[in-house]
């Protein structure tokens, strides 16, 4: 049993819960329920978003098993993104790019943006 006033341990624990959810928003339907739940309206959760960018460091992406995890995380820094995610239609559109991603792709390459948030602010490069 670890102990529980070890700091090694409390982040290890810390890290293993951030990395399970940041895995879980590579689902369209769990974005789609906190949208529904207007959590993604939240300051204190997009705080918490833009913490989670640090997961697409090479040091903590060799972790990730959904590579649309980082992506929607991506996405996820856009209010327009987190807006559209309330609709049906835009949850579905999701789903159908991330199924037409998965069943064609066989590089490794990580998705583009979905075709109606083409129009959100890019991050800077090299950020």
């Amino acid at each position: 049993m670890e102990d529980s006033s070890d700091p090694k341990a409390i982040n290890r624990a810390r890290f293993e819960l951030e990395l399970e959810f940041v895995q879980a928003l590579a689902n369209p339907y769990y974005l789609h329920s906190l949208a529904q739940q207007n959590i993604l309206d939240q300051p204190a959760f997009i705080n918490f978003l833009e913490y989670l960018l640090y997961f697409k460091e090479k040091d903590y992406a060799r972790f990730i098993h959904y590579p649309h995890a980082l992506h929607h995380l991506e996405l996820l820094q856009h209010a327009q993104f987190r807006t559209e995610m309330r609709q049906d239609e835009f949850r579905d559109l999701l789903a159908q790019k991330q199924f037409d991603f998965w069943r064609t792709n066989r590089n490794g390459v990580v998705p583009g943006p979905v075709a109606s948030v083409e129009n959100a602010p890019q991050p800077a490069a090299g950020k």
